[in-house]
């Protein structure tokens, strides 16, 4: 990385480039060969080692922008997980995970990890308490999500990355809600850092990937596992990520606005009940969020009032999509009952606080006024249904 960008749009834009050296052109050449010469080279290119020109480049795009020294990119976010998970982990080891995270890692633990003898534990909430009175002689990974998904809760990563040190610990986050705008684990001590890119730094719905930053020596572990799994990226998705990456300061702090100021919103409207978001200063972690935080996100969940029905309220959006994933650059809405936490046990669900009438709300970049509007037509019809019965 350049030292003197200081910027991150300048970082989004400039950093990580491969330059047109034949044709001078403005964007990245993409590099579509999955062949490469292997004599009288300095490196030896394949995909599946993720060194082709296209894939090294966009790694150092994503580790200048997570204050990494070094990055890798997969083909998902479960993959990034995955692979970071199996790089440090053998039988007999035991993990250490917080209680509120992503459906699908939550998933991977409790089917996977048993087939390889290594053993896990969850922690019953996301203090440096919770995390500390779990910690056993042969734990090795302490995972943390920041904010998490569904339910926004904040961890305190410099308390939790002080406490993986003590214990001579790896420590891994899930950065995917905050992105790099709004947060870098690095700086507060974190090891590795993992994103679904298919969210904030895709940014448009199109496309699938994962990424990981970390120190240079926890890169090549990584590395050294991941030639083995074959979980890499496409030099087409490569180029498309690395495109989609230059506007990602300008559209993230474009919905972090608009994320505050829809979350003020429904915390005052009569029909909903809860609001969860760190912007807000009811939110029982906020001042940690202030702390760690450049910016509290374009995710936000509510519930509504007992007897209003969430999947009547989504049916009667027209702006914002009922949709499966989130941080596109349009607004977006889904039950986490019925979709990113449907592999959960009710009861386990209900452990993390999740309901059924939960709504995930992934607020895009359109205008507040219309995205207000939209909300209050979808109810003002389920109201208008209700006197009519």
């Amino acid at each position: 990385m350049n030292k003197s960008f200081k910027g991150i749009n300048t970082i989004c834009t400039h950093v990580g480039e491969v330059k047109d050296e034949q044709f001078k052109g403005a964007v990245s050449p993409i590099y579509m060969s999955s062949s490469y010469a292997f004599e009288e080279v300095d490196v030896k290119r394949y995909p599946r080692y993720f060194n082709t020109p296209n894939q090294e480049a966009l790694s150092k795009k994503i580790a200048a922008l997570e204050h990494a020294e070094s990055a890798l990119i997969f083909g998902s976010g479960m993959a990034a997980i995955s692979h970071a998970l199996m790089a440090f982990l053998k039988a007999g080891d035991h993990i250490l995970l917080q209680q509120t995270l992503y459906g699908g890692t939550y998933n991977f633990a409790v089917t996977q990890f048993e087939k390889y003898g290594i053993e896990y534990s969850f922690t019953e909430g996301w203090t440096v308490e919770d995390f500390e009175k779990k910690i056993k002689p042969n734990t090795k990974v302490v995972y943390i999500e920041t904010p998490s998904n569904p339910l926004l809760t904040i961890t305190d990563m410099e308390a939790v990355a002080n406490l993986s040190k003590q214990h001579g610990l790896i420590s891994m986050i899930d950065n995917t809600f905050a992105s790099p705008v709004n947060q870098n684990p690095i700086d507060f001590g974190i090891d590795i850092v993992l994103h679904s890119a298919t969210k904030y730094m895709g940014g448009h719905s199109d496309i699938c990937a994962g990424a990981v930053a970390a120190s240079k020596e926890h890169i090549h572990t990584i590395w050294e596992s991941s030639i083995c799994f074959g979980g890499s990226l496409s030099d087409q998705t490569v180029w498309l990520l690395e495109r989609s990456l230059k506007t990602m300061g300008l559209r993230v702090k474009a919905q972090n606005e608009n994320a505050q100021k829809m979350a003020e919103f429904l915390a005052y409207h009569q029909d909903v009940d809860a609001v969860y978001y760190p912007g807000l200063g009811s939110h029982p972690d906020h001042e940690i969020a202030k702390k760690q935080m450049n910016g509290f996100g374009g995710m936000l969940s509510f519930e509504l009032k007992e007897g209003i029905k969430a999947s009547e309220f989504m049916k009667n959006l027209q702006l914002i999509k009922p949709s499966m994933s989130l941080a596109g650059v349009e607004s977006t809405v889904l039950l986490p009952v019925l979709t990113s936490h449907s592999l959960m046990s009710t009861e386990d669900r209900a452990k993390q606080g999740i309901k059924d009438g939960l709504i995930r709300f992934s607020v895009g970049i359109e205008e507040v006024e219309d995205l207000i509007t939209d909300i209050e037509q979808a109810l003002a019809q389920l109201k208008s249904k209700k006197v009519l019965v």
